[in-house]
């Protein structure tokens, strides 16, 4: 593997899509149009993501010697101080470039920031790690709801709260990728999290990316819990993916069809790179 595709790796570039989603879902959610001032919004939180995919596997060194030594860090193609500098470097760039915004933008972003730093340093071993993850990504949403209007419409709340126990839910599924078998599959329920906001403002115009993402998820359930077809690396990557969808299903919620189908493509776009770089 070439350096750059090594970096590629490191940074799970192929999972961007859904954070560039998810910077369009929340400013949708918040009553805000994106625009040219969206811009410096979604490029913190893609640095904040890269940043934080290259501390954790920096973190997970010793994990990852272990279980799978033919990563980046532990086969010896790249120092772990090197991956340490440049996740801190892009966490701080990030945190730059959000200096423009309002004080609640600011506030967010920063909280967001500590939320990532601290699931990357404290996650092995901690049960309610999971939790963490889903908080970060429900900060995206804050962080571009706050940027987009300093009093954002309460929707964005509700969604954020809704996005972070779905990714907490393939967070758990994520942690389980190297076993032989799936143990205690209750905390999944929280992929549904997201729907009873979703049919509770339902809308037409939404019904179909509702059960895009629904169809998607029952799909990818089932490579993690049939013993028969079980490809855990397969679900939890398309889990991720889905994050996209759902933030299709928010956006046209919110009144944008528009947003929705750019979200859709950003699924597509998210699920097609998987297949050259791992999202997981």
């Amino acid at each position: 593997m070439s350096a750059w595709r090594i970096w590629l790796s490191l940074r799970r570039v192929s999972n961007l899509p859904t954070v560039w989603s998810n910077v369009l879902a929340g400013t949708l959610l918040a009553g805000g149009s994106p625009g040219p001032a969206t811009l410096p919004v979604l490029l913190a939180a893609t640095l904040f993501y890269e940043g934080g995919m290259l501390l954790n596997d920096a973190c997970d060194r010793d994990t990852d010697a272990r279980e799978r030594p033919e990563r980046p860090i532990p086969s010896g193609r790249v120092s772990a101080r090197a991956v340490f500098a440049a996740g801190g470097a892009l966490l701080g760039l990030g945190g730059l470039l959000l200096l423009g915004q309002n004080p609640a933008a600011l506030a967010a972003g920063a909280a967001l920031a500590v939320a990532i730093v601290a699931y990357d340093f404290h996650h092995k071993g901690v049960a309610s790690s999971p939790a963490l993850m889903g908080a970060c990504r429900g900060g995206v949403y804050l962080l571009a709801g706050f940027a987009a209007a300093p009093s954002p419409e309460p929707l964005v709340y509700w969604a954020a709260l809704a996005l972070a126990g779905y990714v907490a839910g393939l967070s758990y599924a994520a942690k389980q990728e190297n076993l032989a078998e799936f143990r205690g599959s209750w905390p999944l329920a929280l992929l549904a999290l997201p729907l009873p906001w979703l049919i509770a403002g339902l809308s037409w115009a939404a019904l179909p990316f509702l059960l895009l993402f629904a169809g998607w998820v029952l799909r990818m359930l089932g490579f993690l819990l049939r013993p028969a077809h079980r490809d855990a690396r397969r679900a939890v990557s398309g889990l991720i993916a889905g994050i996209a969808l759902l933030d299709a299903a928010f956006a046209a919620e919110a009144g944008s069809v528009a947003g929705g189908l750019a979200a859709v493509a950003a699924f597509l776009l998210a699920d097609r790179w998987q297949r050259r770089v791992a999202g997981t």
